[in-house]
């Protein structure tokens, strides 16, 4: 199957079609992890412990850098 990119605001989108979504069984709402292999580009839906890790990553990040400040605003 050939797709062209559509133009999107200042970005570029590329429509899935119905029967692609429902075969991965994936939907709008699905977040994923973008990679490339240097050549392709790897879309891949990110399941719910990745999306859990990804948050406690950043929250732990967010805390080092901050901690000291969101406790003086805590109190």
């Amino acid at each position: 199957m050939i797709k062209k990119l559509i133009q999107h605001g200042n970005s570029a989108a590329l429509i899935l079609d119905k029967s692609i979504l429902e075969m991965l069984n994936i939907s709008s709402e699905t977040t994923f992890e973008l990679s490339t292999d240097g050549r392709n580009i790897i879309l891949s839906p990110q399941n719910r412990q990745n999306q859990h890790n990804d948050i406690l990553s950043s929250l732990e990040k967010i805390n080092l850098k901050y901690g000291k400040v969101l406790e003086k605003l805590g109190k």
